[in-house]
C-alpha cells in the first residue's frame, strides 16, 4: 500500500513540475558574421536608406488607403531587400561550443 502511494506522489511531482515549451522561437541571441559585400551592392543599400527616409518624411494624412498600403508593402520589401545580407549567422551556444573544441584540441 506504501509503495503504491509513493508511486502516485512521485508521479504527480513529475507530472506537474514537466517542463513546457513556453515560446516557440529559440532564445539564444545570434551573432552574426557577415560576408563583405561588393562597392556596387553598397551604392544600392544607400538607395534603399534614402527611399526609406524619403517615405518616413512623407505626409500620410493625404494618402488615401490603397496609397498607404502600397507604401507599407514597399518599405516590407525593401526592408526584405535590405535584410538578405547573404551573412553567415552562428548562435551564441554554436560559438562557446566551437571556443571550448578549439581550445581542448589545442
Amino acid at each position: 500500500m506504501k509503495k503504491i502511494a509513493i508511486c502516485l506522489m512521485a508521479t504527480g511531482l513529475l507530472l506537474t513540475f514537466q517542463p513546457l515549451q513556453a515560446k516557440a522561437e529559440p532564445t539564444v541571441p545570434k551573432t552574426a558574421i557577415v560576408a563583405t559585400k561588393s562597392e556596387n551592392s553598397n551604392s544600392d543599400d544607400k538607395a534603399l536608406i534614402l527611399r526609406l527616409e524619403e517615405i518616413k518624411e512623407m505626409d500620410h494624412s493625404q494618402l488615401n488607403m490603397r496609397e498607404k498600403r502600397a507604401l507599407r508593402k514597399e518599405v516590407r520589401a525593401i526592408q526584405n531587400q535590405m535584410n538578405q545580407s547573404g551573412g553567415l549567422y552562428i548562435s551564441v551556444g554554436a560559438l562557446i561550443i566551437i571556443i571550448l573544441l578549439v581550445i581542448l584540441i589545442f
